[in-house]
């Protein structure tokens, strides 16, 4: 296995300091950041291969490409409460937040007791975390039952007026990533959106709106597997 100063040399390679003017606009900072792209991050992952002890050491660095390919490479096994509340806590970009909670967290055991605990904290990017976690179980995870989203309708309710921007969106998230699992999740999810259109809150309204938009849509009602 490579060395963790020998992964940061490819990754100096790869860098693209050209985008990074682009990325701010997006939100998508950090002072070491060096501007290597998805797709590269992933082909390097697959060259490397799982490997958690170097995974730990890329993301001492606090670079945030590095931070994503330690998610990449990391192995869901072996990932601690310690380790999960570590690194949440060093996510200060939506990207490294949502590729960790997609690449690795949401294939943890422990990812359906963080949706909740972190859905409660204060922090911008930890409470994102919460819900990106969330959206991330609706995507990936295939076997939970219908009954178990249903139950965080009222974590989705309670984060939806925070106004937060980063926040916002990963309820928003959340709540898209649930009524397109099937049919029946479905129609809950767009009773809870119809819910938060009711609160006195802009947060509220803008997730309802643009959830709706989306699980309202005739395309999208045509592709939902029917749920039994």
């Amino acid at each position: 296995m490579p060395s963790a100063r020998a992964v940061i040399k490819r990754l100096r390679d790869l860098a693209r300091p050209d985008q990074l003017e682009g990325m701010a606009r997006f939100g998508i900072v950090g002072k070491k950041r060096l501007g290597v792209s998805i797709p590269d991050l992933r082909r390097l992952a697959k060259e490397i291969g799982k490997d958690h002890r170097l995974a730990i050491r890329l993301w001492r660095t606090s670079i945030p490409d590095a931070m994503i390919l330690a998610s990449m490479i990391d192995e869901s096994r072996l990932v601690t409460d310690e380790q999960m509340e570590d690194w949440v806590k060093d996510f200060n970009s939506w990207d490294v937040c949502d590729q960790v909670c997609m690449n690795l967290f949401d294939k943890s055991p422990l990812a359906w007791k963080k949706v909740r605990d972190w859905s409660e904290r204060g922090e911008e990017f930890v409470k994102r975390a919460g819900y990106a976690l969330l959206a991330c179980l609706a995507w990936h995870d295939k076997k939970t039952a219908d009954k178990k989203f249903t139950n965080f309708f009222a974590v989705i309710k309670r984060g939806a007026t925070d106004e937060r921007n980063y926040v916002k969106k990963a309820v928003n998230w959340a709540l898209r990533n649930i009524g397109k699992r099937n049919s029946s999740l479905n129609t809950s999810a767009i009773k809870c959106a119809e819910v938060l259109l009711k609160i006195d809150s802009p947060a509220a309204r803008w997730i309802a709106r643009d959830a709706l938009r989306e699980l309202q849509s005739e395309s999208l009602r045509r592709r939902l597997p029917r749920q039994a």
